[in-house]
């Protein structure tokens, strides 16, 4: 097994390493871990709209897996979490975005009501595994 290499997303990855310690995405031979993406800007900001906040939280994963050399195409399993429940308007949005950013492949998915997230405005958070040939 190859040591683990580790990335930060440039912009709020940089402040995430800063002020909280952790990187937001680890390779170790073909496997892709990302830590939790939320809908976050560069500036922590989230937007009002929850079918927003969803779209920057998927365009988020993209970035960070990116920064490891992986892409949307090598994701085979996505954790979701969600605060305030799961109304329509959430699985429908999701299942957009999936079908936009995977429109070839069906990975896993697990979706998890929680209490709360990171930020006090944050109602979903996103994390995924990516395999890289």
């Amino acid at each position: 097994m190859k040591k683990p290499e580790f990335f930060v997303t440039p912009g709020y990855g940089e402040y995430m390493l800063s002020r909280l310690h952790y990187s937001q995405a680890v390779k170790i031979d073909d496997r892709v871990e990302i830590s939790g993406q939320g809908g976050w800007d560069d500036n922590l900001q989230i937007p009002k709209s929850l079918a927003d906040e969803i779209a920057q939280a998927f365009r988020n994963v993209e970035r960070t897996l990116a920064t490891a050399g992986a892409g949307w195409d090598h994701v085979v399993h996505i954790n979701s979490y969600h605060v305030g429940g799961f109304p329509p308007e959430v699985n429908e949005v999701m299942v957009k975005l999936f079908r936009h950013y995977m429109p070839d492949r069906a990975p896993i998915w697990t979706e998890v009501g929680v209490a709360a997230l990171a930020l006090p405005t944050m109602r979903i958070e996103i994390r995924v595994t990516a395999i890289v040939p």
